[in-house]
């Protein structure tokens, strides 16, 4: 196919995501959780299961070393975590805001609040919505690990290599465990969790859905895993809460390697696809970047605290840790999208990629050279650092 061909066919943001502007809060805002008390969701799974009758192991060299490495990675969410630990949820607000906001004496933002429903907030009030965020943020990792293990069980089913089918297995004992460990998290030492968000659950669904195995890949192992990934280092770095740093220690070695997983699958995969069939490819990873980051406005908290949050969005957006964070999210994504091929291809000669454009958008392209998850994998193993120094 031409690429002029490429381009007549390419969809607009409005076709991806619903609406022309990133930015459109009322858009973002119009979707919401229908049903709060619901406690199954059923989504149609249209993939076939695959077998392979071709058992040699090490076929794929890099997928083999990364299952011997997980083979040896494995840890107890029950026993390898210190559950003694007494924990402050107020503390741990306070030395979140004071990392992502150095020097800030308050919790009480330096905004203009006037004429919103924070303007006779304090310190109490802000301290409050921090704890019910921190709980929300750590829900939605909770939610997401459960897609992570959904659709790892689905990949083993249609992905055709046995390597990956070997390591994928895996990675479902590992998403149950992060699932675990999270709920136990939130129910023991925090006040219970909130529902999934509905940007996070209509992506979930989105991967779920489509029969192709390698956009199963793309949406979970690179797009979610991969935002989950840069945010459990910046929640790690930011903490110093001693059982939730070591959770997140731990989590973050099985996530590298499930980015890994992706990246190094792959990039084999589509270096055979044809220019049309990456242009779905770019378009998909879009849609789940959007997805993703409309997720971080946190509307469930203010919906629970019934404060209307349409009025408070240019605000919000003036937050600097807010803004940092967001950004850092994609830190891994974008890296791992350029190993992938995804930002530049299509492009004409001398011009920009479609997803580059996209990235530019999201004002998120500066981390295109960071280093992707496919090299970095093993420097994050966490478990088997502590084994060789308790074996010192």
């Amino acid at each position: 196919m031409a690429i002029d061909d490429i381009r007549s066919s390419m969809r607009s943001n409005e076709e991806i995501i619903g609406r022309s502007d990133l930015d459109d809060a009322e858009a973002i805002l119009a979707i919401t959780t229908l049903d709060e008390t619901a406690t199954v969701h059923a989504v149609a799974d249209h993939a076939d299961a695959i077998f392979t009758w071709d058992y040699e192991k090490g076929a794929r060299p890099a997928l083999s070393k990364l299952y011997e490495k997980a083979k040896t990675s494995q840890w107890n969410g029950e026993t390898d975590l210190p559950w003694d630990t007494a924990v402050d949820p107020e503390q741990a607000v306070r030395e979140q805001n004071a990392a992502m906001n150095p020097g800030a004496e308050s919790l009480v933002p330096p905004f203009d609040t006037t004429g919103t429903p924070l303007a006779s907030w304090g310190e109490a009030e802000y301290l409050a919505l921090g704890m019910e965020m921190q709980n929300h943020l750590l829900s939605q990792f909770m939610h997401g690990e459960q897609g992570a293990l959904l659709c790892t069980a689905k990949i083993v089913e249609t992905v055709p290599w046995i390597d990956a089918k070997y390591y994928a297995a895996t990675q479902v004992v590992d998403e149950a465990r992060h699932v675990e460990v999270f709920a136990k998290y939130l129910d023991t030492k925090l006040a219970g969790h909130y529902p999934v968000n509905a940007h996070l659950r209509m992506l979930l669904d989105d991967i779920i859905e489509d029969s192709r195995w390698d956009m199963t890949y793309l949406g979970m192992q690179i797009m979610v895993e991969g935002l989950a990934l840069a945010a459990f280092g910046m929640m790690h770095q930011t903490t110093s809460e001693p059982l939730l740093k070591q959770l997140l220690r731990y989590v973050m070695s099985d996530e590298a390697r499930h980015v890994a997983f992706g990246v190094l699958s792959l990039k084999e995969y589509y270096a055979e696809l044809s220019a049309s069939e990456l242009r779905e490819r770019q378009e998909f990873a879009f849609e789940a970047a959007v997805r993703m980051r409309d997720r971080f406005l946190q509307q469930e908290v203010w919906q629970r605290l019934d404060i209307d949050v349409a009025p408070l969005i240019p605000i919000l957006r003036q937050d600097p840790g807010r803004i940092l964070f967001q950004q850092l999210l994609f830190s891994k994504i974008v890296p791992n999208c350029k190993k992938l091929g995804l930002l530049d291809a299509g492009a004409p000669a001398g011009g920009k990629g479609w997803l580059r454009e996209r990235f530019e958008e999201m004002d998120v392209i500066q981390f295109e050279d960071m280093v992707d998850t496919g090299e970095e994998y093993e420097a994050l193993d966490a478990v088997a650092a502590d084994r060789a120094t308790a074996g010192a």
